[in-house]
């Protein structure tokens, strides 16, 4: 049985020297991601990331960045040309942390030896945070179950009190809520049509109708 010799460039880039090796500057995307980068459907990033290489992307994927270092990880790729996308990973962060009876999980299925200490509480809120604070003029997308739950004013568990929409914690600039594929792929073909994420409501096709009542 014949096997297939692999290369680096198989996959999306993680780091600067894989990179350099598909000859890119500067990524369109960069995707960071709670989650270990494990190029498989079964993994959502892996997922996204070859979606957008698809659609004539750039990608690289930063899984797991130490949020508790120098931030070097979230520095480490420089800019993306469009934007940032963050997500928690397959699992919520803190469902993923926690149990029930809010007892600390002591294995992450979704990192290697299964270390439970690999992402933070609330990953797309540390992440977008640490984004926004180091490069506030590049736009920020974020997805994933944990900010599709938390997309409107909700109830935390985990904090036993109300909490604000998410993209408000995050300063994220969008929120791709549920499957994110159809989306993403809207997204871009909005932003090659020359559209700005920072502009809000561009995907509508219609103006909102007023409806008013005669007394």
């Amino acid at each position: 049985m014949d096997r297939k010799s692999y290369q680096l460039t198989d996959w999306l880039p993680t780091t600067k020297k894989e990179l350099n090796l598909r000859g890119w500057d500067t990524p369109d995307v960069i995707l960071f991601s709670g989650d270990a980068y494990i190029d498989h459907p079964s993994f959502g990033t892996a997922v996204i990331g070859r979606l957008l290489e698809n659609e004539g992307l750039r990608v690289a994927i930063v899984p797991q960045p130490n949020w508790r270092d120098d931030l070097r990880d979230f520095r480490k790729l420089g800019t993306p040309r469009l934007f940032f996308a963050v997500t928690a990973g397959v699992m919520d962060s803190m469902i993923n942390h926690y149990t029930a009876n809010k007892r600390l999980r002591s294995q992450d299925a979704y990192t290697p030896d299964g270390r439970a200490d690999m992402r933070p509480d609330r990953a797309i809120t540390v992440y977008s945070r640490i984004l926004k604070e180091l490069y506030p003029d590049v736009p920020v997308v974020i997805g994933g179950v944990e900010a599709s739950l938390r997309r409107v004013t909700h109830y935390d568990y985990w904090d036993d009190a109300l909490h604000k929409c998410i993209l408000a914690d995050t300063k994220a600039d969008l929120l791709i809520y549920g499957m994110g594929e159809l989306p993403l792929k809207q997204l871009i073909h909005e932003i090659n049509n020359g559209k700005s994420i920072r502009r809000p409501l561009f995907f509508a096709k219609k103006s909102p109708q007023t409806h008013s009542t005669k007394k």
